[in-house]
């Protein structure tokens, strides 16, 4: 992660200072997340002695806090691309070349995926909250465990389908 985050750097490539702020941030959120969890997972193997619910809470935060910017980040891109999809003034002039066009969708839907994704594992990161903070504690198990399925079968949906773009043909 923080060889990504270092090679990301503060999004120079990214069209859109919104898409960079937001991306700069959740990556900020999910490099403090890392460390809070292996303090919070040492405690509770008594590697460390500290209380363990701080740091279970503030990891779970900074995990809801990288989704909701992920889910803002897809929410704009969506919003953009769908924008350049529709142009009146691409009506007016040249529409898009087929070619670029599928691209478009083909990112369209990836975001689509990656949202619902990042949804679901937002309503599991509240549920796993301390009481009194939203839904926190109110799922039961089969909910938590449908929502992370959800989850996991949306992004190995996405990285088969990326694998398989990679091998197709130009």
């Amino acid at each position: 992660m923080f060889v990504y985050t270092k090679q990301y750097g503060l999004g120079a490539e990214e069209e859109a200072i919104f898409v960079r702020c937001v991306s700069v941030l959740g990556n900020l959120a999910d490099q403090l997340y890392y460390p809070c969890e292996h303090v919070a997972w040492a405690a509770d193997a008594k590697i460390l002695h500290v209380e363990s619910a701080p740091w279970w809470t503030l990891s779970t935060a900074l995990w809801g806090l990288s989704l909701l910017l992920g889910i803002a980040r897809s929410l704009w891109m969506v919003l953009k691309l769908r924008q350049r999809l529709r142009s009146p003034l691409a009506a007016f002039t040249s529409r898009l070349p087929q070619g670029k066009r599928r691209a478009v969708e083909a990112q369209i839907r990836s975001e689509a995926l990656t949202l619902l994704s990042n949804l679901a594992d937002l309503a599991n990161a509240v549920h796993w909250l301390p009481p009194g903070i939203l839904w926190a504690g109110r799922f039961p198990p089969w909910l938590v465990g449908l929502l992370g399925t959800i989850s996991s079968l949306l992004s190995m949906y996405q990285a088969v389908g990326a694998g398989g773009q990679a091998y197709a043909a130009p």
